[in-house]
């Protein structure tokens, strides 16, 4: 049984997600709009041996948001962008099913495949928040359950697009002035609930077969299209306990569609603060923290319940009741705080300040840090992290001081095993489904 190698991601995330990080003495105050700044993040982690760089993205602002929402690079024109200044590191940016379309998305990420040399993934979202259907011409947005059945359409779609071309298809013989073998393109003809797709994709078969798909949402539906389509899942736990009910839960689901346990890596996503002692820890999280304003905590709380106004309610009353406010928006994520309010008896002001400015679950000294990436690893909580710095300094100390002893410890490699996102994650590369019959594994 081949060895688990503990992978790793960071989050390319402007200044950090913090609401007011953007004011802290280290941070590059225009980080998300800023490409020199993403250039040496993107080279720190290569630098590392880091699996790939993860860019998120979302389709609707206001005056309340994240001020890094509010200015910032849309995902594949940056990660394009960064794959000629990388050589291995692979990159993954986020893209809507609710709001875009299938042939769009499936030529945009080949062609990030073709540019990077096999390094492109994608993380398919179906889109929280209710306003973004006010950017794009739609009356509504779609519920939860809606979306997801159009996300599990669309990735059928764009995997068949995906194979419209086998792998040496395009000849370029000059002698005989053949360019390409008709017989080795295929148009895909869909016609499904919610799109019609005729095909051929205009640009090949990817280096990877096709890119990498990641899946962010650890819903019941989220789950359930990880388990059908995805290579990697994003989600994020407050607990090693409650992560690992998660990650046995989807790997469970694996088996239901006739897929491998290792066909499929779960990463949860990580704030970590590394310091030299616990008093140099707290410094840096209350440096962080001080920063972020009430007002700052509500809006940034606010967003999970689709920008809901918090500044309505008393603040140092119980968290208020919201019935079903979230559920068509961050649904697992809001559930999360709902439940922790409830249970324990939380103020709507200690519900947003603790929101904006989580203490991360990974902080304290290197081998402290390493210790808890290695318990939930062997805990089977978790086969990878997404890294995130709780400031914004955070990430180079990460890198220089715990990835050494993760590889120290046998748990991370110190090098890259091949030229793909695909290598990196040991996953098989897809079969064309016109040429070859896949047993055991999902189209």
């Amino acid at each position: 049984m081949t060895q688990r190698v503990l992978r790793l991601g960071t989050m390319l995330h402007g200044a950090a997600g913090n609401m007011s990080a953007w004011r802290h003495p280290a941070a590059v105050a225009d980080a998300s709009i800023n490409l020199n700044y993403a250039i040496e993040v993107a080279q720190k982690a290569e630098q590392g041996k880091l699996d790939f760089l993860f860019v998120a993205d979302g389709l609707f602002i206001n005056e309340k948001s994240i001020p890094h929402f509010l200015n910032r690079f849309e995902p594949l024109t940056l990660l394009s962008a960064l794959a000629g200044v990388t050589q291995h590191i692979g990159l993954v940016g986020t893209v809507s099913t609710s709001y875009s379309e299938p042939f769009t998305v499936a030529r945009q990420f080949a062609s990030l495949d073709h540019l990077s040399g096999g390094r492109a993934g994608w993380n398919v979202v179906t889109s929280p928040l209710e306003g973004s259907a006010k950017n794009f011409s739609r009356q509504q947005h779609p519920e939860h359950a809606l979306r997801y059945r159009i996300a599990d359409e669309y990735l059928q779609v764009v995997k068949g697009l995906w194979d419209s071309w086998e792998e040496d298809a395009f000849v370029r013989d000059k002698a005989s002035g053949t360019f390409f073998d008709a017989s080795k393109m295929h148009a895909l003809h869909h016609h499904g609930d919610f799109f019609q797709v005729q095909g051929p994709l205009n640009i090949g078969r990817t280096p990877q077969g096709r890119p990498v798909i990641f899946q962010a949402g650890a819903s019941e539906d989220g789950r359930a299209l990880a388990a059908k389509h995805a290579d990697a899942i994003f989600t994020h736990h407050a607990s090693q306990a409650e992560a690992a009910d998660f990650y046995r839960d989807v790997k469970q689901q694996l088996e239901k569609q006739c897929r491998r346990p290792d066909s499929l890596h779960i990463f949860q996503g990580v704030s970590v603060i590394v310091g030299d002692d616990a008093e140099d820890v707290e410094r840096q999280y209350q440096q962080t923290a001080a920063l972020v304003s009430i007002e700052d905590a509500l809006n940034y709380l606010g967003r999970f319940f689709d920008h809901h106004d918090f500044s309505q309610y008393a603040l140092d009353a119980p968290f208020p009741a919201l019935g079903e406010l979230g559920q068509n928006s961050f649904r697992s994520t809001t559930d999360e705080i709902k439940r922790r309010a409830q249970a324990q008896g939380q103020s709507l002001r200690q519900a947003a300040l603790e929101a904006a400015t989580p203490r991360p679950l990974f902080h304290g000294t290197p081998e402290q840090v390493a210790d808890g990436l290695e318990a939930w690893f062997h805990g089977r909580a978790a086969d990878g992290f997404i890294i995130q710095g709780g400031t914004p300094d955070t990430f180079p100390r990460f890198v220089d001081r715990v990835v050494p002893l993760l590889q120290q410890r046998g748990l991370s490699r110190r090098d890259y095993p091949g030229a793909t996102l695909r290598a990196s994650f040991a996953l098989d590369t897809p079969l064309n489904r016109y040429r070859h019959a896949v047993t055991g594994a999902p189209l």
